[in-house]
């Protein structure tokens, strides 16, 4: 899936086959048509470690984000849904939330979820997941991929290497984790 807002900040994709859970994001991070930073890491682990997230957006704004869904988390454990619909919620009307810019992708065991600035938590239609400026390609290569590869992050890393191939936004540089 890609973001409605057009954000030229990063590609986030998430894979989830055989038990696993890869969520992969790159480090590239530019101001306009300048890159400013290529090892960020936009992949951060959630929840005393039981979520993985990774953020397409406005660094400063996905941090907020972070910070409120492990508030979020603490408050219902073990439940990423309940979580998530939360902090949309919350996103959604709460005046300084909603200036923030900034797209997420969370998983847990069990779920696997995109969270947008204007309070969508989508389940997505197959279970691949992107977000960000390069998130079409990723998603199509990891779709692609999906049937012929077993691995997950094998799955992943290909995508985000052929994202990074055609998107100017997105780098080799990953920050892949699993659960």
């Amino acid at each position: 899936m890609s973001d409605a807002n057009g954000f030229h900040a990063t590609t986030i994709l998430a894979v989830k086959k055989a038990g696993r859970t890869i969520i992969a994001g790159d480090g590239q991070v530019s101001f306009g048509q300048v890159v400013l930073k290529s090892n960020a890491r936009k992949v951060r682990r959630l929840g005393n470690g039981a979520v993985i997230a990774g953020f397409a957006g406005a660094t400063a704004d996905a941090l907020t984000l972070f910070e409120r869904l492990e508030q979020k988390l603490e408050r219902f454990p073990a439940q990423l849904a309940r979580a998530a619909v939360e902090l949309a919620k919350d996103w959604r009307t709460d005046r300084y939330l909603r200036r923030l810019e900034a797209m997420l992708v969370v998983a847990d065991a069990r779920d696997l979820l995109i969270l947008t600035g204007v309070g969508d938590v989508l389940e997505p239609e197959y279970p691949v997941a992107a977000v960000g400026s390069g998130a079409n390609y990723a998603l199509a290569a990891a779709r692609a991929l999906y049937d012929v590869l077993d691995d997950p992050e094998v799955i992943a890393r290909r995508a985000m290497a052929i994202a990074a191939d055609l998107c100017i936004y997105t780098n080799n540089n990953l920050t892949v984790e699993s659960i």
